[in-house]
């Protein structure tokens, strides 16, 4: 989800899951977030307005309007983007387990700045038939000091603990760095400290096919072909570890699927190569105006398909593989259309996306209305049977 100062301005729509007094907010998943989970806190930022070559966000896009977004209590049925059993089923489906990359603090406290998936969550996916969890984490807590320092032992021990446990309910862990191609806020500019960081966590979950490694969540104001070159680093580092693992490798602009083209990574990841050939390049999208995911209104009914079909076309001509690492958007008849009509178009016979990850799972999401955690989520009501359950079962890797 884009990062942006604007989103402060939705803060007091959003509140921490448990603790009701706490608004939150936080790009994909409270990366800024500096709320308490025990006291009143309204979260602000300072961090980087979004602009690209095909949107201009702000703050004024993010209001929630009724006008815009059918609700109806006799509409439940009234999608019409459902897939047909002969089509493409997806390898990979599942959601984003959002909240160990919660707040600003470092190392930040367990259970107060951040915390990790619930195992009731997973097991509620996982018995629903999905298989993939995208679980984002803070660098700077899982490496203190610099890229090149040790792995905290208590921060890693969450992380491998909540990977061992999707894994071992045969389900894929991706674990994803959260943190936009920078580190204690300053972009990352040594590929090399990159790599070898990328090498040293790969040699720890190189055992595990079902672990997937994310190179990088989102990186923004960053040349693309410089995000290419960090995410070639990457994976030829690892690869020199002996890790065959599934990559997933993501481009500059948020990744935006709808800006592929012109935000320049279409050119530059053009020529990518991993040595394994076993990887896919990671986008998102959400639905709404700006495509920042902050409002419950979509654009139009079809919006969907139309935001992924440039960047659909890229993957087919290059013979690449395309996963939706986070898509999300309102729980109402336009949105679900929407929602499904991108789903529909990622199942096409001859579709080159192997899936994607709902924004988001995790207990600390509250009412935002992309909430899918269960029991309750905003989420779970109508995207979840509508939207969501229509698109399995999933295939696996």
């Amino acid at each position: 989800m884009k990062l942006s100062a604007g989103l402060a301005a939705v803060a007091a729509s959003i509140a921490v899951s448990g603790v009701a007094a706490v608004p939150q907010w936080g790009q994909c998943g409270g990366l800024y977030y500096t709320g308490s989970s025990t006291t009143t806190t309204t979260k602000s930022s300072t961090t980087t307005t979004k602009s690209s070559t095909t949107t201009t966000k702000s703050s004024t896009t993010t209001t929630k309007s009724s006008t815009t977004t059918t609700k109806s209590s006799t509409t439940t049925t009234t999608t019409s983007a459902t897939p047909s059993p002969t089509v493409k089923k997806f390898k990979l489906f599942g959601v984003n387990e959002s909240c160990a990359e919660f707040g600003t603090a470092v190392p930040g406290t367990l259970n107060k700045d951040y915390t990790w998936p619930a195992p009731s969550s997973i097991d509620y996916f996982v018995g629903n038939g999905f298989n993939t969890f995208r679980v984002p984490f803070m660098v700077e807590r899982l490496t203190p000091g610099s890229l090149a320092g040790s792995f905290d032992s208590a921060y890693l021990g969450g992380l491998q603990s909540t990977v061992s446990y999707i894994t071992g309910k045969g389900a894929y862990a991706i674990i994803d760095p959260h943190n936009y191609l920078r580190y204690n806020g300053t972009v990352l500019t040594d590929t090399t400290a990159f790599a070898n960081w990328w090498k040293n966590l790969a040699n720890l979950f190189k055992g595990d096919s079902h672990v997937i490694f994310d190179l990088q969540n989102e990186p923004y104001g960053v040349d693309a072909s410089v995000v290419a070159s960090f995410m070639q680093a990457a994976v030829n580092s690892i690869r020199s570890a002996g890790a065959t693992n599934f990559i997933l490798v993501e481009g500059t602009s948020w990744t935006g699927a709808w800006s592929w083209t012109s935000s320049g990574n279409a050119a530059a990841f053009t020529g990518f190569t991993d040595p394994a050939n076993n990887f896919a390049f990671e986008m998102h999208q959400y639905l709404d105006s700006d495509g920042s995911g902050t409002s419950d209104a979509c654009v139009s009914s079809t919006i969907g398909a139309e935001r992924i079909a440039d960047a659909t076309t890229w993957l087919k001509n290059n013979g690449f593989k395309g996963f939706l690492g986070e898509i999300g958007t309102g729980s109402n008849d336009v949105c679900i259309a929407a929602l499904k009509s991108a789903f529909t178009a990622m199942q096409a016979s001859d579709s080159p996306w192997i899936g994607a990850t709902w924004w988001a799972a995790g207990p600390w999401w509250g009412t935002y209305y992309q909430s899918i955690e269960p029991p309750s989520g905003p989420a779970i009501a109508r995207i979840l049977p509508e939207a969501l359950e229509p698109y399995l079962p999933v295939t696996g890797l």
